[in-house]
């Protein structure tokens, strides 16, 4: 006899909530025994992987400029290497490397690429040609390729550029002159002094780090000249000049006595603070470009033209279409230079860019805003109370001695 429905209904329920109950039941306990983990597998790569990211990172503050360039340079021979193969990767690394601005991301990231490589296609080869010639290189005396800046001269100057630094940039930013220009006539002006009063420099201004200043004829570190000193002040006043800077510069060597003659010469022969003869030479720069400019020539991408426009003087300075570099010769080390390819030696040389670095522009244009009182009195603070030589002393000489003669500031 057939159970009723329901009861077989009722058995069927039973059945299936048994069933349920054995399945957790087994669940749980192959669970609990670890029969459900997953161990995984271990990257046949391991090893590798693990020693590029244990790969040692310098901090930037272990390292020198020069250090760090050194390091950039070595990282840019792996990637051309790397990017003629894969170049699509190269810029990749190339791109995330210099917005960390980190040379030792670059190892990183090309090594594990790396892993991906092919030992046949060639890159291995490649680079160890590479490396090759670029530890030849390396282990090559490092001499400049510019004979005047491998001499002793040379490397005693740099370090007294460095202690003005900060004045040659603050006379860039007063002129809208980048300071690098300005420096490049410094370097010309003070190589020519230095050999030309070689022992008196090398006895007691080498030793201290100290430019030479010049007092008769040509004044302070620069070298100029009265009357061009005159010129320039006369250009920033006059807004019908070729030479006209704009507003912004026209106060930048006001005066503040009447007694121009002499506080122009103290400025300049000022051997504490040469922040006057910065400010006079970038403006000759900045006022010099303007009269080429406004001729219908560019010479503000120049520097071999504007240094020797400076060296020359404003009444040499006749804009045409074939401009040459030159200017007073220069003995260095028994080779003879011009001014102006001395001024463009250093200028594309790199040397000292960290503290001097190429602008974008070279010069600034006239906002049209002029400096404030309070600016001007900030320049004109810049006069040190030192004892400088009698004004007019070069006229006094003996009439044997030379019509021009260059002198080192009192000490």
């Amino acid at each position: 006899m057939k159970a009723p429905l329901w009861k077989r209904i009722f058995n069927i329920v039973v059945y299936i909530f048994a069933l349920a109950g054995f399945g957790i039941i087994a669940a749980w306990g192959i669970f609990k025994l670890g029969l459900t983990n997953n161990k995984g597998a271990v990257d046949n790569n391991y090893r590798y992987l693990m020693s590029v990211s244990e790969m040692e990172q310098m901090k930037d503050s272990d390292l020198t400029p020069q250090q760090r360039n050194a390091l950039w340079l070595e990282q840019y021979v792996k990637l051309a290497a790397f990017g003629k193969f894969y170049p699509e990767n190269a810029q990749l690394i190339l791109d995330a490397a210099m917005r960390s601005n980190n040379p030792m991301l670059v190892d990183r990231m090309i090594a594990a690429a790396s892993l991906y490589t092919d030992s046949t296609d060639g890159y291995t080869e490649f680079l160890a040609k590479m490396k090759s010639v670029f530890d030849s290189r390396k282990s090559r005396e490092a001499v400049t390729v510019i004979p005047w800046m491998a001499t002793p001269e040379w490397e005693m100057l740099k370090p007294s550029i460095m202690k003005d630094s900060a004045l040659l940039v603050e006379a860039g930013r007063l002129t809208g002159v980048e300071p690098r220009l300005i420096v490049a006539c410094l370097v010309g002006e003070q190589i020519r002094l230095f050999n030309s009063n070689r022992e008196i420099v090398k006895r007691y201004l080498g030793p201290v780090k100290m430019l030479s200043v010049q007092s008769q004829f040509s004044y302070g570190v620069n070298g100029i000249k009265e009357h061009t000193a005159r010129a320039v002040e006369q250009h920033l006043k006059d807004s019908t000049s070729e030479f006209y800077m704009g507003k912004h510069y026209e106060n930048v060597l006001d005066f503040n006595s009447d007694n121009h003659d002499m506080e122009r010469y103290n400025r300049l022969v000022d051997y504490r603070n040469h922040l006057y003869s910065y400010i006079y030479t970038g403006c000759i720069l900045h006022q010099t470009m303007l009269q080429w400019r406004r001729a219908g020539y560019d010479i503000s991408d120049r520097p071999d033209i504007l240094c020797t426009l400076f060296n020359v003087g404003f009444s040499q300075s006749h804009p045409h279409g074939a401009p040459r570099c030159g200017g007073s010769h220069i003995s260095v080390a028994g080779r003879l230079y011009t001014f102006g390819a001395i001024g463009f030696d250093f200028y594309y040389s790199g040397d000292m860019a960290d503290a001097f670095p190429f602008w974008p522009k070279r010069f600034i244009d006239d906002d049209g805003v002029a400096l404030t009182a309070a600016q001007v009195d900030s320049i004109q603070s810049n006069v040190s109370n030192c004892s400088r030589p009698e004004k007019g002393l070069e006229y006094k000489q003996q009439e044997n001695e030379s019509s021009e003669p260059e002198t080192i500031g009192n000490w």
